[in-house]
């Protein structure tokens, strides 16, 4: 039973011990999680357990349907990471798994949410739904399909402002600004993963910003800096409510930007497990009020 591998044909043994928040598909719910509780304290909205579990199912659900399409498309042979390879070996306990994670996720929704949750939640799935069928399936070899990236971020930023305004669309105006460096900092971590992982792209056939705009490299390098100064300076004009997440936005940036520059001596894995790591500074934030 394939792989082992690398020197450097990648995958190779058993994953290391942070390896497993990204091969498990746990790191992206955790920083839809982290920014959902942030931007509910910036607007001052009291969220439940349930608003927690469904967005973190959502997310796990909509990246291992992602994982595990990708995996049973691929050949073995073609496969060189970690995350693809544990959804092709152990494709169908995940699908069970999955489906088991979709049921409880629909029970509890059906039982708990308000009609204007549920609005706002089918509002955010009918564009996760169509990002699915058309980069997996549809327009996955289309030379001009929206890039990858930018789809995620703003799906992300969707989905962790979800509940926090759904029923209550007047508090957009005082979310807009963290929500919108949020949304930029899921592109920017995203655009970094593709600069370094874009041999796995290519081997997989998955298109990606790198592949497609080569010329972007400076300014994606650039971005996080830009947005960690943009988010220091929204935080000190901005009222005490709104200033944590904010300076959270900035701290994410310069994380994002130290993985970047030191990404080679770190490794593309570890780079890629930090990266995720630091869009999750709200949790400190969260941890540090308490």
């Amino acid at each position: 039973m394939p792989p082992s591998r690398d020197r450097h044909g990648y995958v190779s043994g058993r994953p290391h011990w942070w390896q497993w928040l990204t091969v498990l598909s746990l790191d992206a719910p955790l920083v839809a999680l982290a920014w959902q509780a942030g931007l509910a304290g910036a607007a001052q909205v009291t969220l439940r357990g349930h608003h927690t579990f469904l967005l973190g199912a959502a997310v796990w659900l909509a990246y291992a349907a992602d994982r595990w399409l990708e995996g049973w498309r691929l050949d073995p042979a073609q496969i060189l990471t970690q995350r693809h390879w544990f959804y092709q070996r152990w494709r169908w306990p995940l699908a069970v798994l999955w489906g088991l994670v979709l049921v409880g996720a629909l029970g509890l929704a059906a039982t708990r949410l308000t009609r204007g949750e549920w609005t706002a939640g089918l509002l955010v799935l009918a564009p996760v739904l169509a990002y699915l069928l058309s980069h997996q399936l549809i327009h996955r070899e289309h030379p001009w399909r929206a890039p990858k990236e930018i789809c995620v971020a703003l799906l992300f930023a969707a989905g962790a402002a979800c509940f926090p305004l759904a029923g209550r669309w007047v508090l957009l105006p005082v979310i807009a600004v963290p929500l919108i460096l949020f949304a930029l900092l899921c592109f920017a971590n995203c655009a970094l993963i593709s600069l370094w992982e874009d041999e796995v792209d290519r081997v997989h056939g998955q298109t990606s910003l790198a592949l497609q705009f080569p010329r972007g490299r400076r300014f994606v390098r650039a971005l996080p800096w830009l947005l960690a100064g943009l988010s220091l300076a929204a935080g000190l004009r901005a009222p005490s409510d709104g200033s944590n997440i904010l300076a959270c936005a900035a701290a994410s940036g310069a994380l994002l930007g130290g993985v970047d520059l030191a990404h080679r001596r770190l490794g593309r894995q570890l780079a890629r497990t930090l990266a995720d790591v630091a869009l999750m500074t709200p949790l400190v934030s969260l941890w540090w009020s308490r």
